[in-house]
C-alpha cells in the first residue's frame, strides 16, 4: 500500500466511526434514553471537533468538509442539549445550546431546545426571545403552530411574573378536571429581613389588601401519595419522605443555582448569624455569573428539610378534589422565610407543584408576613402543645395577651367548663360578659374568639343553642369579623357564614360578606362566578 493512501484510510475508517456514533445516539434518543444518549453524542462530539481542528491546520482546507463537519457538530449539541434537558440538566444543556448557536446563530432545532429550557426555568423574557427568533427562520414553515404555542405561553407566564395576575376560574368551574394550570413564578413587593419572631422573616414592602398575592413559587421537589390506615400510613410516609429526599438530593446535585439557594436554607440552628439574602437571589431572571461551590453533608441537608419542608394544607383537599387521605410533602424556597404567627396575615393555596401565598387580612408596609403551621382557632394551651412539637415557643402578640389574661380565674373556669361540656352557648355568653368587664376591645376581643371558635361556631351553628342565647350574645357576623381581623380568613369560618346564607336566603349583602371571606381564604385567583362555585363546594351547597 502506498504511503498517501494511509491518511485517506484512516480519515474513511474515522468518518464511518463518527457515522455509527451518530446512528446509535439518534437512536437513544428516540429511545429516550437520555444518559446513554449524551455518553454517545459526547463521543461524536469529541471525534467531530478533532476532525475541525485537523482540516483547518491544513494549508488548504476543504470549505465543504469543514462544513459539514461544523453542520454534524450543531446538530449534535443541539442533540446533546436535548437529552441534557430531559435529565434537568439545564446548565450543562444551555452551554451545549451556546455552542451550537456559535455554529449557526439561527438553528431552529437549537432555538426551540433553549427556549423550552429557558421556559422550564421560569426565565419567561429569555424563552421569548428564542421562540421570537425561531419563527423567523425560514425552516419554520413546518413547525409554526408549535412555536406559536410557545409564544402563546411565554407571553402569558411572563405578564403573569410580571404583573401578579392569575386567573384559575376555568379550572375551578369545569371541577378541576385534568392537569391543574400552568403558573408563572412571582414575588410581589416583599423582602427578607431580620425578624423579631425568629431568624429571618418576610416582610412586605408597600401595603397589600386582603386577598392579594404575595408570591407564587414553584417546589424544588415534591413527593406525593394517599395515606390510609394509620399503620400502613405512617409506613407509606415514612417511604414518601426517603422519596422526597432523594428528589430534592437530584435537583441539588444538578444545579449551582439550586445548591446555593437551598444553602441560604436555616438548618434551625444560629438563627442570629444567618446572612439575609437578597430577594432577588430568588426572581429567576436575575442573571448571576457564577454560583459559589456549595459544599454541604447529608446531615446538614436533612436539618434544612426537616426545618423547611412543608406539608400540603390538606383542610381544603376535598374542595379541590383531592381524597381526604391525600398526602403531600414540599421544598419550597421562598416560602420557607415565612415565620409562624398565632395572628396570621397570609394563607397558602396549593396548585400543583406552585404554592400561592396571599394576604389573608390587610397588611401594612413593614409588617412581617406570617402563616399558620398548625391550628391557630385553637385555646392557647393547645396551641402552646402545637408549638412545642415544632420546636419553638410562639411570643407572638396575640400569645403575650392571652397569656395575661388566661391567669385569671374567671378564664380558668370557662376553660374547665368547655372541658366538661358546659352548654356552648353559656360558655359564649361567659366570655363574653367577661370580655366587657376587663375591657377587652378591637382585635384582643378577635383573639379570644378565635381561641374559642369551636364554642362560637358550634353555637351559632344549633337552632336550640340560638333560641336560649341569641339575644345575650353578638351576632354572628361581628364575631366573624373579628377573627378574621385577628386571624384572617378561614374554611370554618367561611363554612358557618355560608351555611347561614343557606338558612336565610342570598342577600346581596349576605353574599359579599361571603366573597370577602372568599378572596381571604383563596386569593384573587379567580372571578366572581369561580369563587361561587368554591363557596358552595365549601358548604357542600350551589350559590346562586
Amino acid at each position: 500500500m502506498r504511503e498517501e493512501q494511509k491518511p485517506e484510510l484512516a480519515m474513511a475508517s474515522l468518518e464511518e466511526q463518527m457515522q455509527q456514533l451518530r446512528s446509535k445516539a439518534t437512536e437513544l434518543l428516540l429511545r429516550e434514553e437520555w444518559r446513554e444518549s449524551v455518553q454517545i453524542y459526547s463521543q461524536f462530539i469529541t471525534l467531530c471537533q478533532g476532525q475541525i481542528s485537523n482540516t483547518c491546520q491544513h494549508s488548504d482546507p476543504d470549505p465543504d468538509r469543514l462544513s459539514k463537519l461544523h453542520k454534524s457538530l450543531c446538530l449534535a449539541l443541539s442533540n446533546r442539549a436535548e437529552a441534557r434537558s430531559r435529565m434537568r440538566d439545564f446548565a450543562e444543556a444551555l452551554i451545549d445550546c451556546e455552542q451550537a448557536l456559535e455554529i449557526e446563530g439561527t438553528h431552529l432545532k437549537t432555538l426551540l431546545c433553549k427556549g423550552k429550557i429557558f421556559l422550564s426555568l421560569n426565565r419567561y423574557s429569555m424563552a421569548l426571545d428564542c421562540f421570537k427568533a425561531a419563527v423567523l427562520d425560514s425552516q419554520a414553515a413546518g413547525n409554526l403552530q408549535t412555536i406559536n404555542g410557545y409564544l402563546e405561553r411565554c407571553k402569558k407566564l411572563e405578564f403573569q411574573s410580571r404583573a401578579g395576575v392569575f386567573d384559575l376560574s376555568d379550572w375551578v368551574l369545569n371541577g378541576f378536571q385534568g392537569k391543574s394550570p400552568e403558573l408563572a413564578e412571582y414575588i410581589g413587593a416583599v423582602q427578607v429581613k431580620k425578624s423579631e419572631i425568629s431568624g429571618r422573616g418576610l416582610f412586605a414592602t408597600k401595603n397589600i389588601d386582603a386577598g392579594t398575592l404575595v408570591l407564587v413559587t414553584k417546589a424544588i421537589a415534591i413527593e406525593r401519595g394517599i395515606l390510609s390506615g394509620q399503620d400502613t400510613g405512617e409506613n407509606a410516609q415514612l417511604v414518601m419522605w426517603k422519596n422526597f429526599i432523594d428528589k430534592v438530593m437530584e435537583s441539588f446535585e444538578r444545579c449551582r443555582r439550586t445548591q446555593h439557594l437551598i444553602g441560604t436554607l436555616t438548618t434551625g440552628e444560629d438563627e442570629e448569624g444567618l446572612e439575609v439574602p437578597d430577594i432577588s437571589l430568588f426572581r429567576a431572571e436575575t442573571e448571576i455569573s457564577s454560583y459559589p461551590v456549595e459544599k454541604m453533608d447529608m446531615g446538614k441537608i436533612l436539618s434544612i428539610l426537616d426545618v423547611n419542608s412543608l406539608v400540603e394544607d390538606t383542610a381544603l383537599a376535598e374542595v379541590f378534589g383531592k381524597n381526604s387521605d391525600y398526602y403531600g410533602v414540599g421544598l419550597w424556597l421562598l416560602t420557607s422565610f415565612i415565620n409562624h404567627s398565632c395572628h396570621p396575615n397570609a394563607r397558602r393555596l396549593h396548585v400543583g407543584d406552585y404554592l400561592i401565598v396571599h394576604a389573608s387580612r390587610d397588611i401594612r408596609a413593614g409588617e412581617e408576613i406570617t402563616f399558620m403551621y398548625f391550628d391557630v382557632l385553637s385555646p392557647l394551651a393547645k396551641r402552646r402543645e402545637m408549638s412545642n412539637s415544632w420546636g419553638f415557643n410562639c411570643k407572638c402578640m396575640r400569645c403575650k395577651f392571652e397569656e395575661a389574661v388566661c391567669c385569671k380565674q374567671e378564664m380558668r373556669e370557662i376553660d374547665i367548663g368547655l372541658e366538661r361540656g358546659l352548654d356552648v352557648g353559656g360558655v359564649v355568653y361567659r366570655l363574653e360578659e367577661g370580655m366587657r368587664r376587663w375591657i377587652v376591645r378591637g382585635k384582643e376581643k378577635g383573639y379570644l374568639r378565635a381561641s374559642f371558635w369551636v364554642a362560637y361556631s358550634e353555637t351559632y351553628g344549633s337552632e336550640r343553642s340560638m333560641k336560649r342565647w341569641g339575644r345575650r350574645i353578638p351576632e354572628m357576623e361581628s364575631v366573624v369579623d373579628s377573627v378574621v381581623e385577628a386571624v384572617g380568613s378561614d374554611d370554618r369560618l367561611v363554612k358557618l357564614v355560608v351555611a347561614g346564607l343557606k338558612k336565610s336566603g342570598v342577600g346581596l349583602v349576605e353574599m359579599e360578606r361571603a366573597m370577602k371571606l372568599g378572596k381571604g381564604l383563596y386569593g384573587k385567583v379567580v372571578k366572581k362566578q369561580a369563587m361561587r362555585s368554591l363557596l358552595g363546594r365549601l358548604a357542600s351547597c350551589p350559590l346562586p
